[in-house]
């Protein structure tokens, strides 16, 4: 038998602002119907840490999609990263350079495939509330500044540079996944 893998699955667009509706208990329970070990979710925002034989990120995403697409009604696109991904990122922490105030926030987006774009980086936007400070393979780091500007302008960016399925978390959950991560070992 195979050696198991540890995985997070990020799910895009799920429970924001009362539509698609993913409870996480049920999310955890559909993915052990899918054959996952070790299920844990966390936030509400649809985030799973798992366990699975070694497979394709790609066949993940898609496994994963289709089955809670026929379980809850709606397309959900799902973003899948192993756990040494999520590693590194901590390890390489892009933010370290950054002061931190009440008002800075600091984000991870995950893109499902890697895009070639024309975005020079660092690009900062015109009213130098939102910074795209770095690139890593398929994911993309950003800072904003929300005592001016809120997260939707900046997901705009993003869309526009990037066009491909993204989600994006706040760096304090990326934070916490590897706490829960750590807890599971």
């Amino acid at each position: 038998m195979k050696p198991k893998e540890k995985y997070i699955a990020f799910l895009r667009g799920i429970n924001v602002g009362g539509h698609h509706k993913v409870p996480m208990a049920e999310l955890r329970k559909e993915m052990e119907v899918l054959g996952f070990e070790n299920v844990i979710t966390l936030l509400n925002s649809g985030n799973a840490i798992f366990e699975a034989v070694p497979t394709a990120i790609e066949d993940l995403e898609k496994t994963i999609s289709e089955h809670i697409e026929k379980v809850f009604g709606f397309p959900i696109p799902t973003l899948i990263r192993k756990a040494e991904t999520i590693y590194k990122i901590l390890t390489d922490d892009p933010f370290k350079n950054i002061e931190v105030t009440k008002d800075i926030r600091l984000y991870v987006s995950f893109l499902q495939k890697n895009v070639d774009s024309t975005m020079e980086l660092p690009w900062i936007s015109p009213e130098g509330t939102y910074k795209i400070i770095g690139r890593d393979d398929k994911t993309i780091f950003s800072v904003l500044d929300v005592s001016v500007t809120k997260t939707p302008k900046a997901m705009e960016v993003l869309g526009k540079y990037f066009k491909t399925d993204i989600t994006t978390r706040n760096w304090n959950t990326i934070k916490r996944i590897e706490k829960k991560l750590e807890a599971g070992n």
